[in-house]
C-alpha cells in the first residue's frame, strides 16, 4: 500500500489534518474542504471519503479498511478507536425506494425524495467487515455491529448488533476502557 506524502496531503486541501495519518493513494477523497481528520488515522485502499455539506469529522486513532466508503450530504463522524471493517458503507443521505419518487443523483431534487442525516460513531465502536449504516444513526460508544448487518436505528452503549436488520444480540465487554487509560497515560 502507498500512502501520500505530507505534501501531497497537505495539497488537497482538507479542513483539517492531525499528525500521524496515512492516506492511501488509491482511495478517493472528495470536497476535501468538509473533511476534518485526527491524529493516528489510517485510511486503506480504494476507500472512498465523499464529504457534503455536513462534512466528515474523523477522530483519532482510527482505521478505515480497505474499499469501505463514507458518503452522503449529512455529517458522518467518527469518535476516537472507533475502527471501519474492509467493505463498510456509511450513508448520510439515501434514496426513497418506494416507487413514489424518481431515484439517483442525475435526476432534479424535485423529482426524488432524498432522506440526509447525520451519520454519529461513538468511541471505542468497531463495525463488521460488509456492514451497511443508513443516515439519522447514533451508534453509541462501544457498539460492536457483526459483519453483514443493516444498521437503521440507533444502537445503545456497549451492545452487540448483527442482522439485517440489526438487533442487538448481547453485551459487550468494557475492558478495552481500562486499557484506553493504560495507553493514554504511557
Amino acid at each position: 500500500m502507498a500512502w501520500l506524502t505530507t505534501e501531497q496531503i497537505n495539497e488537497m486541501g482538507f479542513a483539517k489534518i492531525g499528525d500521524n495519518v496515512f492516506l492511501s493513494d488509491k482511495a478517493s477523497y472528495y470536497n476535501c474542504q468538509n473533511i476534518r481528520i485526527g491524529n493516528h488515522v489510517r485510511i486503506d485502499d480504494f476507500c472512498v471519503l465523499s464529504a457534503g455539506e455536513g462534512g466528515i469529522d474523523i477522530g483519532n486513532y482510527i482505521h478505515i479498511a480497505v474499499f469501505s466508503s463514507l458518503i452522503g450530504a449529512g455529517n458522518i463522524s467518527l469518535a476516537d478507536f472507533s475502527n471501519i471493517s474492509s467493505r463498510v458503507a456509511i450513508y448520510s443521505s439515501n434514496d426513497d425506494y418506494s416507487g413514489d419518487f424518481m431515484t439517483n443523483p442525475m435526476i432534479p431534487a424535485e423529482f426524488t425524495n432524498v432522506q440526509h442525516g447525520d451519520v454519529n460513531i461513538g468511541r471505542h465502536v468497531i463495525i463488521g467487515s460488509g456492514s451497511i449504516i443508513l443516515p439519522n444513526v447514533i451508534l453509541e460508544e462501544g457498539v460492536a455491529v457483526g459483519a453483514l448487518s443493516l444498521i437503521r436505528k440507533n444502537c445503545e452503549a456497549f451492545g452487540i448488533y448483527s442482522g439485517s436488520p440489526a438487533k442487538r444480540i448481547s453485551e459487550r465487554q468494557r475492558g478495552l476502557l481500562a486499557l484506553e487509560k493504560m495507553f493514554l497515560n504511557r
